[in-house]
């Protein structure tokens, strides 16, 4: 298998696939993207999940002409869903390409917010086909400088009754463009379609094993991305296991977690592709003799892996496919022995958990979160027999005479010294988890206004207002009403677009119920904020500069605070999901 080094990507995408924790093409990327970058058409016969939206969008943001105006690559999807989640991916690949833009359109969400994206210019549009057909009716989507088209999971859009407009697409592009034309199955209608509208297709047929054994119990658990080491943590603490494998998706972060779960007590190491061969398979003994209860690893720097020992696997980050969940897992339940699955989902991650589950056609169930109370119990049982195990040894006499002496000598009663003794083990590392503090009711702060909400997660969410250009709104404003009337600091308000008859802004994703409250009530401008979520737009982004990574206040003359918010290297999507 080539790296994707070896594909001759645009170096600013290979860049994003580092950071990300890419170490090698799937089967279906290894396959797809050389022709595609050498400008060939191409027909792929394969499942979802097995990462074939990287082996369209990579060699597609590999060509891209970043100065052109009009769509050069138009993505057709068969839902909403899976269109927001092409779009995802290709803003996440294009973290490095500046000012590109991909727009998603879809039926169900207002023609206002499509067609004032398409006015401004999007590099790719990712639609489904009927509301693709209704721009194209409209004038609104100009194909003129259509570079490449995809039709991805082509029998499904013909299950839908979407294959008429998906021709009636593709007579509408120029001649001289490109087609992928990706598919779980080829049903004599799509074999047509291949025939007509594809010139010389290079297939590509990719059979992967999608099924997960049944003796592997699969559960997953919502959690956000900082609260997971305390996930883990209690998990480790209550679940009962012989050895685990925890698997990351950066070989930083195996290093950084052993280390972490190592000074929490627990039996960690770490493997992945920088480590040396004899120091992996030093690793790897340590974990069959017991040595080691816990791997941190990689896909790459697991494969192969093959120790009895390994009761669990956990997916602290979930994989980008269905083909590397299915190879994690299956390090553990080997030669027909049980074994346990557990996988880490945050909210914008829930459409991955969906793709996981429809390729290898098993459900995957919800996980409860051990409580305080669980591990709690549990270290008090492990204290419990700590006590016992020792008294079993025996060989106790000398220091049995020693707490006599000293009961003797101090007149301490014995249960108070073994206490002592018990805290001296115990050292600075407190025997149960505490609860943490309950955040204080919002109360009035000394300039009058309430007290200040810390979000607890990097998420974002995009949310409306229900004020906009024609009420003569500014940014200022919206970010002092949300600032002085719910108490959220300016630093958290991301990006604001303000439109003809709302604005959109882009906030916490964990606003508490009753800030939302006291924010829907806030008038600006005379009117009522009523926020509430967006449903499917998203905000505008204009280039971005040093400097430019928080709202400021606005005065006249200055960009809105919040339009070239983004930080260096770490870019969200130009959309929210609903």
């Amino acid at each position: 298998m080539p790296s994707f080094d070896e594909l001759d990507l645009d170096p600013r995408v290979l860049q994003v696939l580092s950071e990300i924790g890419y170490e090698t093409p799937s089967p279906i990327q290894a396959q797809t993207i050389p022709p595609l970058l050498e400008g060939h058409d191409v027909m792929g016969l394969a499942q979802t999940g097995t990462g074939k939206t990287a082996a369209f969008a990579l060699p597609i943001l590999s060509r891209l002409d970043l100065d052109a105006k009009t769509p050069q690559a138009l993505v057709l999807a068969p839902t909403r869903e899976l269109a927001i989640q092409v779009a995802e991916a290709f803003q996440r690949y294009a973290a490095h390409l500046p000012g590109f833009h991909v727009l998603p359109i879809y039926g169900g969400q207002s023609y206002g917010p499509q067609l004032a994206g398409l006015k401004r210019g999007a590099h790719v549009v990712v639609g489904t086909p009927g509301r693709v057909i209704d721009h194209l009716n409209k004038g609104s989507l100009d194909l003129t400088g259509l570079k490449n088209l995809v039709l991805d999971e082509a029998d499904e859009m013909l299950r839908m009754g979407f294959i008429e407009d998906v021709e009636t697409i593709l007579q509408s592009v120029p001649e001289q463009r490109q087609v992928a034309l990706f598919s779980a199955t080829m049903p004599p209608q799509i074999r047509k379609i291949s025939q007509s509208y594809l010139n010389e297709p290079v297939e590509i047929s990719v059979k992967t094993k999608t099924t997960t054994a049944t003796n592997i119990t699969q559960r997953y658990i919502p959690v956000r991305g900082p609260a997971k080491l305390d996930a883990l943590t209690r998990i480790l603490e209550v679940e009962t296991f012989d050895a685990m494998i925890v698997f990351v998706r950066t070989k930083q972060l195996t290093e950084e977690l052993a280390e972490k779960l190592q000074a929490r007590g627990f039996s960690a190491a770490a493997i992945n592709g920088d480590i040396p061969q004899a120091a992996r398979e030093r690793t790897i003994g340590h974990l069959r003799e017991g040595r080691v209860d816990i791997l941190v690893a990689t896909d790459v720097a697991a494969r192969g892996l093959d120790v009895e020992r390994i009761s669990h696997v956990l997916n602290y980050d979930i994989p980008h496919d269905s083909e590397s969940y299915v190879h994690r897992i299956g390090r553990t339940g080997r030669a027909g022995r049980s074994g346990e699955a557990i996988l880490f989902v945050s909210p914008r991650e829930r459409h991955m958990l969906r793709s996981i589950e429809k390729a290898t056609r098993q459900s995957i169930g919800q996980m409860e979160l051990p409580s305080i109370e669980a591990v709690n119990d549990q270290r008090l049982a492990k204290f419990a027999q700590g006590i016992t195990d020792t008294l079993a040894k025996g060989d106790l006499e000398l220091f049995k005479g020693l707490v006599e002496e000293y009961e003797r000598t101090h007149d301490v009663p014995a249960a108070e010294i073994a206490a002592a003794l018990a805290s001296m083990v115990q050292g600075d590392q407190p025997l149960l988890m505490e609860r943490e503090p309950e955040p204080e009711p919002n109360r009035r702060g000394r300039d009058g206004g309430a007290a200040k909400f810390q979000p607890t997660s990097s998420d974002t969410e995009t949310y409306r207002v229900e004020v906009g250009r024609r009420n003569r709104v500014t940014p200022s404003a919206l970010v002092g009403a949300l600032a002085n009337e719910g108490g959220l600091p300016s630093k958290h308000i991301g990006h604001i677009d303000i439109r003809d008859g709302h604005t959109l802004i882009e906030l916490p994703a964990d606003l508490p119920d009753d800030m939302l409250r006291k924010l829907r009530k806030t008038q600006v401008a005379g009117r009522g904020l009523r926020i509430s979520l967006a449903d499917g737009e998203f905000v505008a982004r204009r280039p971005h500069g040093p400097g430019r990574d928080k709202p400021r206040p606005h005065r006249k003359g200055q960009r809105s605070p919040g339009s070239s918010r983004a930080v260096a290297g770490k870019r969200r999507g130009d959309f929210s999901r609903s």
